[in-house]
């Protein structure tokens, strides 16, 4: 499948759904190329007439969302998200257990996702992966002071951590001011355990592991969109 084709795919499974959304709903604003995509479409259904309120889980998507005329709101207006759309780094089909994070937002990310009514994320097949973490691995997100320390604990966790380098070369920096420490655990069979192990370690903020979260997963296949929703 060409690039051309996947990108095609894509914006369908974006379109599929931005169809979810309706009148007077808050919405999540995902983060990513492939939620910039639904970002795009609600922004044109805002501008037919379409009345929603967003949040935005990282500041890119933030200006955005202001471009489009998207209006904006936060967590001290409103206390639940009807819908958040977003993307995803690998997703494991049998429990919609995901990874995500790999773009840098995923404190926003999961706090937003984690007051949401429903979550629907959006992928291209080559996010399937099977078991989670078999080609992927967990962003963790870390202070920065001491991460060396950090990556000390992850590594008796198991983990390969890598801390992530922007594209100066320099410590990626989230929009919350903290590193990334991409951990390699290998394929994932107890995710709730890892979970709770990491959340456990001093230093770290959050992680990429986004557990009983998504309700829809909307697949750009070859072939197809394809949705798979929760039980």
């Amino acid at each position: 499948m060409t690039d051309d084709n996947i990108q095609r795919l894509k914006r369908l499974a974006a379109e599929k759904a931005v169809e979810l959304v309706g009148d007077g709903m808050v919405l999540g604003l995902g983060t990513g190329s492939t939620a910039a995509l639904a970002v795009d479409a609600i922004g044109v259904r805002v501008a037919a007439g379409l009345k929603v309120v967003g949040i935005p889980t990282s500041e890119a998507t933030a200006a955005q969302s202001q471009r489009l005329g998207i209006p904006l709101t936060d967590f001290g207006t409103h206390d639940v998200v009807d819908l958040t759309i977003d993307g995803a780094d690998a997703v494991d089909l049998d429990d919609l257990t995901l990874i995500k994070g790999l773009g840098g937002a995923l404190l926003r990310e999961k706090i937003v996702a984690g007051a949401s009514k429903r979550m629907a994320v959006i992928i291209d097949e080559t996010k399937l992966q099977g078991t989670i973490g078999s080609r992927t691995p967990v962003p963790v997100e870390t202070v920065r002071f001491g991460w060396q320390a950090t990556e000390r604990h992850l590594r008796a966790l198991g983990a390969k951590p890598r801390l992530r380098l922007g594209k100066d070369t320099l410590p990626f920096v989230t929009d919350g001011g903290n590193f990334i420490l991409d951990c390699d655990f290998g394929p994932i069979t107890e995710a709730a355990k890892l979970q709770a192990a990491l959340k456990n370690l001093v230093g770290v903020v959050e992680t990429g592991l986004f557990i009983g979260l998504a309700t829809d997963v909307i697949i750009a296949r070859a072939d197809g969109i394809e949705v798979v929703r929760k039980g």
